[in-house]
């Protein structure tokens, strides 16, 4: 039985959302408690090599890869990621609990609990704790928008002194990192290809509400 303050929480954020995130809020207040694994696939992917269908489990260690003209919802233990097409990454923790996302390349929307967790997108490690992220991966080139939540970003050429240190409530930040060969350079960003109602869904199918609900200001 689902809690009835997470009820009341869930039905505020369908409302909050726009058409596609109030669908999915819409099953999820249907399902209940959202258990760990692919909640939702439009579309097709795989995980270690094989071909994934909703419902289907995702454990720590796992690698998710999703095709073409497809989308992903995968919800671990109080985190949540959205997985664009052509997206590959990988879940890695230890005590049940996700502590490092490795993204090979593509675009991950995620929420993730009060916890430390260590983001590998090419060259740039990302050390956030209890954010909302947006990323999208090339080989030389990461998108970064901290939508809400501290991050600390280093890379090649950034010792303890150039790592970068990013604090935002509502996008305020969102950064280019290119690595030229020598140096991990990070530079001003639009915000981009994702949405506060997305952000809304997620952090509604692990039971939380981002910061900027109850103060919206600017949605994006």
């Amino acid at each position: 039985m689902i809690d009835p303050r997470r009820r009341r929480w869930l039905q505020a954020a369908a409302a909050f959302g726009a058409s596609g995130a109030s669908g999915l809020l819409s099953e999820a207040l249907a399902a209940g408690d959202v258990p760990p694994g692919l909640h939702r696939l439009d579309g097709t992917a795989a995980v270690n090599g094989r071909p994934a269908k909703a419902g289907m489990p995702v454990a720590l260690g796992d690698r998710i890869v999703t095709g073409p003209r497809s989308q992903a919802i995968v919800v671990l233990k109080g985190d949540a990621l959205l997985l664009r097409a052509d997206t590959t990454v990988e879940v890695k923790g230890r005590d049940g609990l996700l502590t490092e996302l490795l993204i090979a390349g593509g675009k991950v929307l995620t929420v993730f609990a009060r916890k430390p967790v260590a983001i590998r997108a090419a060259t740039a490690s990302i050390g956030i704790r209890g954010t909302g992220a947006y990323l999208e991966v090339e080989p030389r080139r990461v998108y970064f928008c901290l939508c809400y939540g501290e991050a600390l970003i280093e890379g090649p050429g950034m010792d303890a002194s150039k790592a970068k240190l990013v604090k935002t409530t509502h996008h305020e930040q969102p950064l280019v990192l290119r690595d030229d060969g020598a140096v991990l350079r990070a530079e001003p960003g639009p915000v981009m290809n994702h949405t506060d109602q997305e952000l809304v869904m997620l952090e509604a199918l692990v039971g939380r509400e981002p910061p900027f609900v109850n103060d919206p200001g600017k949605r994006y």
